[in-house]
């Protein structure tokens, strides 16, 4: 056997492998299955950022595959900044590190890693007591501006929630929706800038609607019972802001980077956070069986945009979700897609 047989062999044998924990706790479609180890190669052969990090360690969770979180948390722990945020590339972010918090902390409670446990704790600290703040106490999503943006509501918000602060969680949440959010159209600008509210970003953003709509279910999912009335207003909030997405939901399934805006490219993402925002509803009983055929279409048109080599094609892409291409966040959506996709299945409520 040459050297480059041996390489491609080992390649092919190791992702048999990919995903375990997910296989046998699901019990997947075999396609499923097969594009959720597509994906995860791409996903973990990309260089990743901090939010990029944690996007991926909390697909894992969804999947299933603690092994793999826990590696993943280790090299987030690798890269910690002083100040306690992990994952840390570069200068990184306030709240991005926070978009792998829940993982992290999961991984802390499987090992028993006091390393680990005392790491999460330090992130906490750091989005409670250091990160940048509004004077009303909303958290800043850049140290450059004070600005708020809509990808926001998948991190700080999550991780809180995850580690029991509901309350704060809630104040985040309708800190970043008072800034954002427009009634009519029911979406999500991408950026309000307190300093300079002339110069926000106002257009409906694909991925930005995308990562409050993932966001909002997973504090959703964990959000206790009673106060009612915070469950209620939050489901009130996220079915708003899926309809509005909804609206304007392409006959294949997809949508365009501007929500909106049709001349705009291509988006695939957006489908794939929703998909997984809408599955994971109707699984939570919060959202009805109606949405499920959008979701599914969704899922359709995504499918068909990933290539041979397991990457996502025609999403807003990496390094300066500009134009067209692929992304870290591509790859960890198109797991959590199919993951709780699977999980509904499982439950009866659709194949």
């Amino acid at each position: 056997m040459n050297r480059r047989e041996l390489f491609r062999n080992a390649a092919v044998a190791g992702a048999g492998m990919a995903l375990p924990q997910f296989a046998s706790a699901t019990k997947s479609s075999p396609e499923s299955l097969t594009r959720i180890k597509r994906a995860a190669a791409a996903g973990l052969a990309m260089q990743r950022r901090d939010w990029e990090q944690g996007t991926l360690a909390q697909a894992f969770l969804e999947a299933g595959d603690d092994e793999t979180v826990v590696q993943l948390t280790k090299a987030a722990i690798v890269q910690r900044a002083p100040d306690g945020r992990l994952g840390v590339v570069d200068k990184g972010g306030p709240t991005d590190p926070a978009m792998g918090g829940e993982a992290y902390w999961h991984a802390a409670q499987v090992t028993g890693d006091s390393a680990i446990r005392d790491a999460v704790l330090g992130m906490l600290d750091f989005i409670l007591h250091k990160a940048p703040r509004a004077s009303d106490g909303t958290l800043y999503h850049i140290f450059e501006g004070p600005q708020v943006w809509s990808d926001g509501y998948f991190s700080a918000p999550c991780f809180l929630a995850a580690m029991g602060r509901y309350d704060e969680a809630l104040f985040q949440i309708e800190g970043y929706r008072k800034r954002l959010w427009d009634p009519e159209k029911k979406l999500l600008s991408h950026i309000w800038d307190d300093g300079k509210p002339a110069e926000n970003r106002k257009e409906f953003w694909g991925g930005g609607n995308g990562w409050a709509a993932a966001g909002l279910a997973r504090v959703i999912r964990v959000l206790p019972a009673s106060p009612k009335d915070d469950r209620q207003r939050l489901v009130a909030f996220a079915t708003d802001l899926i309809d509005g997405c909804l609206a304007y939901q392409r006959p294949d399934g997809l949508f365009h980077d501007m929500v909106d805006r049709p001349e705009t490219f291509l988006e695939t993402n957006l489908a794939q956070m929703l998909a997984f925002a809408i599955y994971t509803g109707i699984e939570g009983g919060w959202l009805a069986q109606s949405y499920r055929a959008a979701a599914d279409r969704m899922r359709t048109g995504a499918r068909a945009q990933m290539d041979r080599f397991g990457y996502v094609q025609h999403v807003c892409g990496a390094p300066n979700f500009e134009s067209s291409g692929t992304s870290t966040e591509a790859q960890a959506f198109a797991i959590m897609m199919e993951s709780a996709g699977e999980k509904l299945g499982k439950k009866g409520n659709g194949s």
